[in-house]
């Protein structure tokens, strides 16, 4: 298994061993756009692999916070009374870059800036950039996508 994130299309493509596309899934990267320094708020390029997986067995809409599940279950009067959290849902695949010095390690390290692949709330449209850095997906599609992929996947994100 493969997978391949365009910014450009807004799209992950998971692939098999052979290059054969198994599943295409709608994306959101970074508002800020594609960029690989701490606190830039961007969508890192590059290398990467599954380092974990987390969420296993939580409702759909589940909401974490620090990776941890908070028991709190997304609807739209949560996020009314939270309007600046950043909703990351249902489940999380953490990614750990895999080129020194350009996403892993120093001041670019992927996993330290906790760049995950995630669920976000239905009412949030996917398909064009508007994450504070990770990979946004519909939670339907990221259930299946983690459901489907092992730690150590290899990740491709590309312009």
């Amino acid at each position: 298994m493969h997978i391949n994130i365009s910014i450009l299309q807004q799209t992950l493509t998971l692939l098999d061993d052979m290059g054969n596309v198994n599943a295409q899934y709608a994306i959101s990267s970074a508002a800020n756009g594609v960029g690989c320094e701490k606190n830039s708020g961007c969508t890192p390029l590059g290398a990467h692999i599954i380092r974990a997986k987390i969420g296993d067995h939580q409702p759909i809409n589940a909401v974490f916070v620090g990776r941890r599940p908070t028991g709190e279950i997304c609807t739209p009067a949560l996020m009314a009374e939270f309007p600046n959290r950043d909703w990351i849902l249902t489940r999380i695949l953490w990614l750990s870059g895999n080129e020194l010095g350009k996403n892993r390690l120093g001041n670019v390290d992927t996993m330290q800036r906790y760049i995950y692949i995630h669920g976000t709330p239905d009412v949030i449209a996917v398909g064009k950039p508007d994450s504070h850095g990770c990979i946004r997906m519909r939670n339907v599609d990221i259930i299946e996508l983690f459901n489907r992929v092992p730690v150590g996947t290899s990740v491709m994100i590309a312009e």
